[in-house]
């Protein structure tokens, strides 16, 4: 039997997945379809609702240029209904690399976990604190 922390671990797995494949059938899998949740891309103004959201993964999908996630300093946490994944997104494109941190809140619901949050920055290179 699976556990809720692995069952989180493997709906934040899929959310990369889809983001990877450019696949909006399987993002939208991913979402909860309500007015309450968000999604802040790097550099993009926090988007509500899952009419932006959707339309925003319509356009980065359009984009030419594959991306790949490495995903490290993963942590994934459950309390109750609610359940959150703390990552370091390592974007690789053909031209650069990036870091990203990423904050990603699930929801417990009838269909399994549903993301209604995602959030991410860009991580300086700077070491000062």
């Amino acid at each position: 039997m699976t556990t809720d922390l692995e069952s989180v671990v493997a709906a934040n797995k899929a959310f990369y997945a889809a983001f990877e494949a450019r696949d909006l059938d399987a993002m939208s899998a991913v979402w909860e379809h309500s007015d309450r949740i968000i999604c802040t891309h790097p550099g993009w103004a926090s988007l509500r609702g899952w009419g932006q959201v959707a339309a925003s993964f319509f356009a980065l999908f359009q984009n030419s240029q594959h991306l790949q996630f490495i995903l490290t300093k993963e942590t994934a946490e459950v309390a109750g209904d609610t359940a959150w994944v703390a990552v370091d997104e390592n974007i690789l494109q053909s031209t650069n690399a990036t870091t990203v941190a990423a904050f990603n809140l699930f929801v417990r619901t009838a269909g399994g976990w549903k993301l209604v949050a995602h959030h991410a920055s860009p991580v300086s290179d700077s070491t000062d604190t």
